[in-house]
């Protein structure tokens, strides 16, 4: 894709907000999971078949073919298998683990997708990683066991099953990230995010039926729904699309690390969590870890 190089500052902003309000649906999330009686279930379902007919919609405005990936059979099962097992499942884990744990901690735990796809590819290559590949493996492992204990290595700082869904939330990522690159560019990311949401809360909706149980709304409820549905999902995954028109990607994969730092800081000052200097450390190596993987492409190009 050819870079408008005349507007590197609208890159920059748009590469910023876009993991901010990531950040923030985590946050508000977690608000409303602790004081509105709204399930994971609940929230994800809604949250997918929005935002999926509000990507579609914004699709079909920009004059994208949207339906033709229903022309190609082997597409379409590609398209299913990346919703339930990428899409759908980064969906329900994440909030699972902002659920049961916090968000910060979940955010920071998606953060070892990057080293699981190095590990990955690796076991595929049979080659092992390079050094700063292998240095990036070790300070993502680290800052993950000074997070979840702050320094206390006889417990942990969050609940086990925060941990475990967190985990899961970097193992879907990896999915999310490797599984659909053909599919996006043949029929272009707008397209295939916004079925495979659209499919994903469908798919919700059959499974668990959270409709019979739905919260009493208010209208603080429902602000904070459209934080979360409009402005943390579409609007975040737009600007990160259209960043990527003014800078390159991985200058954009740079300032994704503003996602887990923005979640702790929100998390502080809005739902009074507190992270010992053990914790800060811990955050400070998992994000470390995206400066040193851009550090490393830049020196390799």
């Amino acid at each position: 894709m050819q870079l408008n190089k005349r507007k590197p500052g609208l890159g920059l902003l748009l590469a910023f907000l876009s993991p901010f309000l990531w950040a923030v649906s985590g946050i508000v999330a977690e608000d409303l999971f602790s004081h509105a009686n709204i399930t994971v279930n609940w929230l994800v379902t809604l949250r997918m078949l929005i935002s999926g007919l509000l990507i579609l919609l914004y699709a079909a405005i920009k004059h994208q073919k949207i339906f033709a990936i229903f022309h190609n059979l082997k597409d379409c099962l590609q398209l299913i298998i990346f919703t339930v097992f990428g899409m759908t499942a980064l969906q329900f884990t994440f909030f699972k683990a902002v659920d049961t744990g916090n968000a910060a901690t979940a955010t920071v735990l998606q953060y070892l997708a990057p080293i699981l796809i190095i590990l990955f590819l690796s076991l595929i290559n049979q080659k092992l990683p390079n050094g700063a590949d292998t240095i990036s493996v070790i300070l993502a492992i680290l800052g993950t066991v000074l997070i979840v204990t702050q320094g206390h290595f006889n417990s942990l700082n969050v609940p086990l099953i925060a941990v475990f869904w967190g985990v899961m939330v970097a193992f879907s990522d990896v999915v999310y990230t490797l599984l659909p690159n053909k599919l996006i560019g043949k029929y272009g990311a707008l397209t295939i995010v916004g079925w495979s949401m659209l499919i994903g809360g469908l798919i919700m909706n059959f499974l668990f039926q959270p409709w019979g149980s739905s919260p009493k709304l208010n209208t603080v409820i429902i602000i904070e729904l459209l934080i979360v549905i409009v402005f943390g999902t579409m609007f975040a995954y737009l600007f990160y699309l259209q960043s990527l028109q003014y800078i390159e990607p991985t200058t954009v994969s740079v300032l994704g690390a503003v996602e887990p730092l923005s979640s702790a800081i929100l998390s502080v000052l809005f739902l009074n969590i507190s992270f010992n200097a053990t914790g800060i450390l811990g955050f400070i190596l998992v994000i470390g870890v995206t400066f040193l993987q851009y550090w490393s492409v830049k020196k390799i190009y």
